[in-house]
């Protein structure tokens, strides 16, 4: 929800191109896309990345006369928080931020929700001093400041479930002692309902990419990944291990009877009106079964170009880039740096009725409308290769390879790149050159890779400073060293998060991709025609323009989004320094 002045998606759109927050090239390209789609004109143009929910709410606010307010960048003290109660801070969309004398600042989603203000006066005995925030701001102050348990309550609790529950089973380490009748029994019963439930739902409402189950020697061990990190965050007694695992196999449609190999399967779920996917896999291990479910948002594909964490030259070559007629287009990175969610982002520019976009993914993580999407079935003979070779007779404009394994659907997307098609797709490389290397590798002859290839883009996901807990602090003097600088003779003030409730301890809260983004041009076409070592490539690169993920993991630090120890962590693994 954006549209609370009362104006129309084309007033805002119209008031968006007045403020030169987008040009009229973009407002057209956001109306033929809306053709499409049920979304707002003003979502489809946040959704494209011409901008961010913030400028376009600020805009909003402006129209109206009402004071912005960015609760990314404010503290709100908790008490005053409460002042306003939690289902009324839900439904409404509102929190206090100050309170002068007898005055309430209520940041709100719709300052002219005369119910809201009605009903919160009435409440608090304040005057309302309506200010506006964007809607994902007011709802993550609503979690910080109301929230669900804490991790140390939700590992209490399932505890306590376990120990008063389930205290006539005996405490074993062999998961095949248990009779599959009596697993059955338990599984449908509600403290074990319970207990999965707890799990799942703290890890959605911690922004966990996904959870572990492990089982060890005398106990299970609970870990969430935050942030690309994994935390533990609980150990329920051993004695709940088979009934738990069970429980989760039975809700992904897995065999709980068969342990012995591994099994993988899907959950789908509603959490707080939002749908989630949760990805299952269980593998065997030594002292039972392992769990692992990956967490897919669906409305998180939607994500926009200004939540890549872009910096504006190297989002200016990203545009040019995919918006190009034709031509391959490789996005790069180790698994877990988000190669997937830059390639839906681009699909998400591209997607128009104009265009005909045929992906082939292992698997579909996200369903876009509008476009046609394959999932691989080896078993069927449906390999990337098969489906490639059937998309050229589907008459495509875009072609999305969730990820190019072999020789021959190097080829296939290859002859595809020369024959008129934009070809999206990602590889396993430390940087952009490399991909260069790797297709050549592959067996594609390098005349080929010169005229087909027209950018590679290698990316990391570095965590960022939480915003609440954020200072200026020294870093050690041979970290600073390793980015070329001297502790000493710098002014540039570092930052680091020094950890507190809203980061869970952590000093990070979020992550930001940092990119290297070359293009294929006159000056590096020739190096590839005569297969150059990857240095000179990317020497040549550097040569025009190109901005290194070292470089740009640096303007990151200086900036104050990131550490200098996380851009270490994250750019430096494996290699030289």
């Amino acid at each position: 929800m954006l549209n609370t002045s009362g104006s129309s998606s084309k007033d805002i759109a119209e008031m968006l191109l007045e403020e030169g927050l987008i040009t009229p090239r973009q407002l057209e390209k956001s109306i033929e896309q809306q053709k499409n789609s049920n979304e707002s004109l003003e979502r489809i143009i946040i959704n494209l990345g011409y901008v961010t929910e913030k400028e376009v709410t600020e805009v909003i606010g402006k129209e109206m006369g009402v004071p912005f307010i960015d609760l990314d960048e404010v503290s709100i003290d908790t008490e005053l928080a409460r002042t306003v109660p939690e289902h009324l801070a839900q439904r409404y969309r509102v929190i206090p931020v100050g309170q002068e004398n007898n005055k309430l600042a209520l940041a709100m989603v719709d300052p002219l929700n005369v119910f809201a203000i009605d009903d919160i006066r009435l409440i608090t005995g304040f005057d309302i001093e309506p200010m506006i925030s964007t809607e994902e701001s007011i709802i993550r102050a609503i979690n910080n400041h109301f929230g669900g348990k804490s991790i140390m309550e939700v590992d209490e609790e399932v505890t306590g479930i376990a120990n008063s529950d389930f205290e006539g089973l005996e405490q074993i380490e062999e998961q095949d002692e248990f009779d599959i009748g009596q697993i059955q029994r338990l599984v449908e019963e509600a403290p074990i309902v319970r207990v999965v439930n707890l799990i799942i739902t703290q890890a959605i409402n911690d922004k966990a990419s996904d959870i572990h189950i492990e089982p060890r020697v005398k106990s299970v061990c609970v870990r969430y990944r935050i942030d690309g990190v994994l935390h533990e965050v609980m150990s329920p007694p051993k004695v709940i291990q088979a009934p738990m695992i069970s429980r989760i196999k039975i809700m992904a449609s897995l065999d709980i009877a068969e342990r012995r190999i591994p099994q993988d399967g899907k959950i789908h779920l509603k959490h707080e009106n939002k749908e989630y996917d949760l990805r299952v896999s269980t593998l065997p291990t030594v002292h039972g079964e392992k769990v692992v479910m990956r967490i897919l948002d669906k409305s998180a594909v939607m994500i926009g170009l200004d939540k890549l964490g872009l910096m504006p030259d190297t989002r200016a070559v990203f545009e040019d880039l995919v918006f190009k007629p034709y031509g391959m287009i490789l996005v790069t990175g180790p698994t877990g740096s988000g190669k997937s969610t830059t390639l839906y982002t681009c699909l998400n520019m591209l997607n128009t009725s104009e265009d005909n976009i045929c992906t082939v993914e292992d698997p579909v993580e996200y369903q876009l409308p509008g476009i046609n999407q394959v999932q691989i079935n080896p078993k069927a003979g449906l390999t990337f290769g098969a489906a490639l070779r059937s998309f050229l007779r589907q008459d495509p404009d875009i072609i999305m390879v969730g990820e190019i394994r072999d020789g021959e659907t190097a080829q296939i997307a290859i002859e595809s790149a020369l024959t008129g098609h934009l070809v999206l797709s990602t590889l396993h490389t430390n940087d952009a050159a490399g991909a260069i290397t790797r297709l050549i590798d592959m067996g594609i002859e390098p005349f080929l890779v010169a005229s087909a290839l027209v950018g590679v883009i290698a990316q990391r996901l570095v965590r960022k400073i939480c915003p609440n807990c954020r200072e200026a602090y020294t870093p050690p003097e041979e970290a600073v060293a390793k980015f070329g600088l001297n502790l000493a003779d710098t002014n540039i003030v570092f930052y680091h998060g020094r950890g507190c409730d809203h980061c869970k301890g952590t000093g990070y809260k979020g992550r930001s991709g940092i990119y290297e983004m070359m293009t294929v041009n006159e000056n590096v076409r020739p190096l590839i025609l005569r297969n150059a070592p990857t240095i000179e490539v990317k020497d040549a690169a550097i040569e025009n323009g190109m901005v290194t993920l070292q470089e740009d993991g640096l303007r990151k630090v200086l900036e104050g989004t990131t550490t200098i120890e996380e851009c270490l962590r994250v750019v430096y693994v494996g290699e030289e320094m």
